[in-house]
């Protein structure tokens, strides 16, 4: 949906600084957090109906709260210099650090007069390029340094509800942090706040590379293809996208892990991260011999020996790698399941203490992405269940969609998933018609001649009719309809 006018502001935006005083000191970041590919920030949008809204006087109180058990987003990153870290890290102009200095979180205040939350819900399937403008954009001359770690918008509107957008910079935490850190804030803000609960730790030594470093497996998610074909993905890939949102309900997730009985037994994410890298591999239609790769973030907290202590809220991932031939892929629904799986099980103490000193070595890094489908999942993470006091948002995802895919949670169905994700204008019809094949009753697309956007939407249309006439329902795309009383983020898929 796109959002018309522009923002009118009250004033600048201020810097919120924790409410009590806080520990100056420099804060070494690990080098899972101090990834190049992690140099962005997670950016968050909320929707509050009217009743659930919260004044932005109260928001930025509990923020000064919340940012004095989490003074590290109050502080600035910097270049590591001779003398920093109590020689925890080498002088590294690559290697970052946060100075904390409670110089303060970024927060704006805005007003959007002609929208309101149900026109918003209304149209919140895919974001769009307009959303943009709900988020207080830092001077783009600045380097990503320079801009603070967590920069807060609230947007008024025009029927009494609110917006909130949060850009919180994944050099300092991980999905699970977000949400611990959003649930701190929320806790503040409804005068809940357990200091107890809220134990928070800082300190990323745990993950200190290792001296030697020992790089002991391959890491396939960093090794990059020497294939002639290799080439083709990134020439699809730069071509003009269009975001793709589709809901799976619980019992569309439930039939793809069944495709996979009586063989083996597999989780949720398994079998929907499976079915969605097939589908984009589908809809692309590379040549089979090509390799191609999923990467996904897999939680070590407690693959760690010993685990990481309750409360760590850095980047504590790293990324599972499942590689196949297009062709092999395409050519089995439970194969991917299989691969997710194997991807999911080298992950270990080893493997995490090899990575980290593989990220020693080749400081700077990148994952390999040139035939590759990452998925970040935010589901089970508890990010919509985020209540400043007065009720659960109506509407949570990202303010933008990327070429990276999204799992994300559905308001009023726990286990249900919206997939989110970019792809080529030419392969988006193509994608979703391939996600809609729980059944995959065409075992085989990628060998078959290609064909176009219109002709795939044409034998789709006509596919739902005859099956409609036979009484078999298929998976059909539904828009951003409510449904009920849940709001869905995107298309449903209805069983």
């Amino acid at each position: 949906m796109e959002i018309p006018g522009e923002c009118q502001y009250s004033g600048e935006p201020v810097l919120v600084t924790p409410s009590q005083p806080t520990p100056r000191r420099s804060l070494y970041l690990s080098n899972l957090d101090d990834q190049r590919f992690l140099r962005f920030s997670i950016k968050y949008l909320y929707v509050f109906n009217a009743a659930a809204a919260v004044p932005a006087d109260a928001l930025r109180a509990a923020l000064a709260r919340a940012l004095v058990d989490y003074y590290p987003l109050a502080g600035r990153l910097r270049p590591t210099d001779a003398g920093d870290l109590d020689g925890t890290a080498a002088p590294n102009t690559n290697k970052l650090m946060v100075d904390c200095n409670a110089e303060g979180a970024l927060f704006a205040e805005g007003f959007l007069p002609g929208l309101t939350a149900a026109d918003f819900l209304r149209g919140s399937a895919k974001p769009h390029k307009t959303w943009r403008k709900l988020l207080f954009r830092v001077d783009a001359a600045h380097s990503f340094v320079s801009v603070p770690p967590l920069v807060v918008q609230v947007t008024q509107l025009g029927c009494g509800g609110m917006v909130l957008c949060t850009a919180i910079s994944h050099c300092l935490c991980d999905g699970i942090g977000t949400a611990n850190f959003l649930h701190a804030w929320a806790s503040a803000a409804a005068r809940a706040y357990d200091d107890v609960a809220r134990a928070v730790v800082h300190d990323r030594r745990a993950l200190r590379p290792r001296c030697p470093t020992r790089v002991a497996f391959t890491h396939p998610e960093y090794s990059c293809s020497t294939s002639a074909d290799a080439a083709l993905l990134p020439q699809l890939l730069a071509q003009p996208l269009a975001p793709v949102s589709l809901t799976f309900t619980a019992a569309h997730v439930l039939r793809l892990k069944t495709r996979c009985s009586p063989s083996f037994r597999c989780t949720a994410f398994e079998a929907l991260a499976a079915h969605v890298w097939r589908a984009w591999v589908r809809s692309l239609d590379p040549p089979p011999a090509l390799r191609v790769k999923l990467l996904f973030s897999v939680n070590v907290r407690r693959r760690l020996k010993p685990e990481l202590p309750k409360g760590y809220y850095g980047n504590a991932f790293v990324l599972g790698c499942a590689e196949a031939t297009a062709g092999q892929l395409v050519a089995s629904s439970t194969s991917g399941v299989r691969l997710v799986q194997e991807a999911k099980e080298c992950i270990d103490d080893d493997y995490v203490r090899s990575m980290v000193d593989l990220l020693e070595e080749r400081r700077g890094a990148k994952p390999d992405l040139s035939a590759t489908l990452v998925i970040s999942a935010w589901t089970r993470l508890g990010l919509e269940d985020i209540d400043f006091g007065k009720g659960k948002a109506a509407h949570m995802g990202p303010l933008t969609s990327e070429i990276y895919c999204v799992f994300l949670p559905v308001v009023g169905d726990p286990d249900g998933v919206t997939v989110l994700v970019s792809v080529p204008q030419a392969a988006a019809a193509r994608f979703e018609h391939h996600c809609c094949l729980l059944d995959d009753e065409d075992p085989n697309p990628i060998m078959k001649e290609k064909t176009t956007t219109a002709q795939h939407e044409h034998e789709h249309h006509q596919q739902q009719q005859q099956q409609q006439e036979h009484g078999k329902t298929k998976p059909k795309m539904q828009g951003s309809d409510l449904v009920g009383h849940q709001h869905h983020h995107g298309h449903d898929i209805l069983a």
